[in-house]
């Protein structure tokens, strides 16, 4: 059943609405937001766990579970919802996956990224790592949330594969240790020795 709604201050707006723009509300309620046709297509690709479904009239509603809530909305109202400055006609939330820390990674390729702080930057890469095959994204150092609008439409759909951890630096080295993982990172600036002596007089 698709329920219309017209005003803005519907409650169950406003709890996305706060989901959106607050980190400590997503977690206390487990759901993150997503917005745009294209990533809600890939939500229901992966078998995301939607929560709640809104949808703009010119948006046909896809095949989607009984257990999803589906709301429609003006496009102004979807305006005042939205995250984005230009909605395309549907926004849901969806549960956040389980995020506790395994004792050993499976597979053998994570990427680690520390204290990166722009949500666009954090979702391009977990999209990027997902594209080259990773088994994983780690967070440390206070990254910015993966779960925040700007992450999620950034993975364009990777959030819904590739899982990501948050943990403290202390934890990475003992989770990798436990792991049999090599820890590589790059350098900026890399310093080198410049020699005209034949390789048999260097020292």
């Amino acid at each position: 059943m698709m329920e219309r709604i017209t005003s803005r201050k519907n409650p169950r707006l406003a709890e996305l609405r706060k989901l959106a723009a607050q980190r400590s509300f997503r977690r206390e309620l487990g759901l993150f937001v997503g917005d745009g046709t294209k990533l809600l297509e890939e939500a229901v690709r992966w078998h995301a766990p939607l929560d709640t479904v809104v949808l703009t009239p010119d948006v046909p509603v896809p095949a989607l579970p009984d257990s999803v809530t589906v709301l429609q909305v003006p496009g102004d109202v979807m305006e005042s919802i939205s995250p984005m400055r230009s909605p395309q006609g549907a926004l849901f939330s969806c549960q956040i996956p389980e995020q506790s820390i395994p004792e050993v990674l499976p597979g053998s390729r994570y990427l680690v990224l520390d204290g990166l702080q722009d949500p666009g930057n954090v979702g391009t890469i977990w999209r990027t790592a997902d594209a080259l095959g990773a088994d994983g994204i780690l967070l440390v150092n206070a990254c910015a949330d993966p779960w925040n609008p700007k992450t999620v439409r950034a993975t364009m759909g990777a959030c819904f594969r590739l899982p990501v951890y948050e943990m403290e630096t202390e934890t990475l080295g003992e989770l990798l240790e436990r792991s049999g993982l090599p820890l590589y990172a790059p350098a900026k600036h890399i310093s080198a020795t410049v020699t005209n002596k034949p390789p048999s007089e260097i020292s």
